[in-house]
């Protein structure tokens, strides 16, 4: 009986301007994982977009499509084998063709991909794959032309991003450039099987005392002869030390075992304890051979989120394995435009630096993308808690029936991929589409609990939030806690500081308050406030390259700021508490020289 085996397609590549149909047009892809970007600078084809002005530059990427094209050897298939063709992620208009057949349409970045593909490679040699990547600007307008009654009421970035399962921040925001990417983004492979280990999870429970956990092991099994008796051998071990196995069947595809751990060594935050991870390993026996093996770690813990009436309203706060926990942390936004070039060390050192300023948590942003799996091992790993955005950010977002669909499945995969991490405890629906209803004045009943009544308002994302991710959520991942949105608390308006968590944003943004008196601007939760700050001088030695724009108000450093009223704003709390360098004649002189200006205007 044949086993499992990979073939990766990651190199091979070569890729063009969809509309240029000359010979000459293919340039060469050095590898995969990659957006175009990153191969066309690979080309010589484009600078640097983040030094300079190279951004501007860079601008006749964002409204092109591309094709990219693989010629590979089809593999070694026993007979009895399946083989699929897995996408790990499109971005994010892809029409894939394998020798000349459409095999898959994708219009969601946030997807992956699973086709089977043993007839077409029942042919021995080489065959061709090729992927057109339309433009996503482009579409997305052209969505949006199409539902003009559609309120799109959005803060950053073009409204009709809204209309796509894309990155949102790809568009621009206050902190980053517009870079609209498109690629093959994450890992592609052909795999090779009798029968697979599709998916592996666990549900436990820990007794009062803490001193016993019932951790329940659930396999999913795909492919095979429907008449085979296969068996699944579940291991548990703890530090490379096996604790239990048990071998059982599958019924209706699924495999499940209980394991009793006694005595087990917890999953804590960062600060309250050592972040333990018990290994689970999972294989597929037929008659003594191993036809596929999947190992996952996790961790053994309680994460409740605590609402209680109180005199100030309603609490918000975690509490990990009975122990109340200060959440102090981060928000992250994603660490590069060019997602592929993250590197698993740059994401673990990223997570270091939170693990050294004693952060216990780290909110992934829901204008952003889930993140890669090296985040979230990371995070199991050192004990950083995950608070989880879906992605949808700062708008109005449409809910047309296809588009639902899309979310769903969006939904329910990366659902799946995370709920093993011991780290995420807590996922939550949007980032500030309460506040952008709030704003423009949209229709949000909340004693109105009938999800197809919101359907028919001009706020229709509520029935995203409030009912079609809440129920995946239950149903995929049940002992994890789902909020709305971010802020959001019980329908109130998001800038009530009595229950939910909270946005405070009245430092820096909007009255500007002293950052002297931050500590009387908390709400229950203070989910997302900061300060904006220029960035460490190495990053401006790096986008930064005359000698003769290296000073504060040089337009290059001024066009890397995208936060809106930026200079007034740093100026105005440098000048409160700090001594300015310039001497007080000079500051007297210049002080004038607008009153001066003024006077002859007029």
């Amino acid at each position: 009986m044949a086993g499992f085996t990979q073939q990766s397609l990651s190199t091979g590549w070569s890729f063009k301007d969809y509309e240029d149909t000359s010979a000459e047009a293919w340039m060469a892809v050095p590898s995969v994982p990659s957006v175009v970007h990153q191969d066309l600078k690979a080309n010589n084809k484009l600078k640097d977009p983040y030094v300079g002005f190279n951004e501007l530059d860079a601008r006749w990427v964002n409204e092109k499509s591309w094709t990219y094209r693989n010629v590979f050897r089809k593999p070694t298939i026993p007979r009895g084998s399946s083989v699929d063709l897995v996408f790990e992620g499109l971005d994010t208009f892809a029409s894939v063709r394998l020798d000349g057949r459409v095999i898959l349409e994708s219009d969601n970045m946030f997807l992956a991909h699973r086709v089977n593909v043993t007839k077409a490679l029942e042919t021995e040699g080489e065959h061709e794959l090729e992927i057109d990547f339309d433009c996503a600007m482009l579409r997305a307008r052209k969505l949006r032309e199409q539902d003009p009654n559609h309120n799109w009421a959005s803060f950053n970035g073009d409204p009709s991003r809204m209309s796509v399962r894309k990155a949102q921040y790809h568009w621009g925001w206050d902190w980053g450039p517009v870079l609209m990417t498109a690629g093959i983004w994450r890992d592609v492979r052909l795999e090779v099987y009798s029968a697979r280990v599709d998916d592996l999870w666990t549900e436990m429970e820990l007794s009062p005392d803490q001193q016993t956990a019932q951790v329940t092991v659930f396999s999913q099994v795909n492919g095979g002869d429907p008449d085979s008796s296969y068996q699944v051998r579940f291991k548990l071990s703890l530090v490379g030390k096996e604790i239990d196995c048990y071998v059982t069947e599958p019924k209706d595809k699924v495999a499940k075992v209980t394991f009793d751990v006694k005595q087990p060594s917890l999953w804590w935050p960062n600060g309250y304890g050592n972040p333990t991870l018990y290994e689970i390993s999972v294989s597929l026996e037929k008659e003594q051979d191993i036809l596929h093996q999947v190992t996952k770690k996790f961790g053994i813990r309680t994460a409740e989120v605590i609402q209680q009436p109180d005199k100030h309203g309603k609490s918000f706060f975690f509490r990990i394995n009975g122990v109340d926990v200060f959440c102090g942390g981060s928000c992250w936004i994603p660490a590069d435009s060019l997602l592929p070039s993250i590197t698993a060390e740059r994401y673990r050192k990223w997570i270091e630096l939170m693990v050294a300023g004693r952060q216990v948590m780290i909110r992934v942003w829901g204008g952003g993308c889930y993140e890669d799996d090296n985040f979230y091992q990371a995070c199991d790993e050192l004990g950083v808690m995950v608070w989880q955005d879906f992605m949808f950010g700062c708008g109005n977002y449409p809910t047309w029936p296809k588009l639902l669909e899309s979310i769903e499945q969006e939904a329910a995969y990366n659902v799946r991929r995370l709920r093993h991490h011991p780290c995420i405890v807590i996922f939550v629906g949007n980032n500030e589409d309460y506040q952008v209803q709030e704003q423009a004045g949209l229709v949000y009943d909340y004693e109105d609990k009938n999800p197809e009544n919101w359907l028919k308002t001009d706020f229709p994302a509520r029935y995203i939030y409030e009912k079609l991710l809440p129920s995946i959520v239950h149903k995929l991942c049940p002992t994890t806690f789902y909020h709305p949105g971010s802020p959001w608390g019980d329908g109130k308006i998001t800038s009530d500081p009595t229950v939910g968590d909270l946005h405070q944003w009245n430092v820096w943004h909007g009255t500007q308050e002293k950052y002297q008196i931050f500590d009387t601007l908390g709400g229950r939760f203070n989910s997302e406030f900061g300060m904006e700050a220029f960035p460490h001088l190495s990053t401006i030695e790096y986008f930064v390259k005359n000698e003769a724009d290296k000073y504060p108000q040089s337009h290059v450093i001024d066009f890397h700021n995208k936060a809106d009223g930026h200079e007034r704003r740093i100026a105005t709390y440098l000048v409160e508490n700090l001594r300015t360098a310039t001497d007080l004649e000079v500051l007297t002189f210049n002080s004038i020289v607008p009153t001066s200006r003024i006077a002859n205007a007029l």
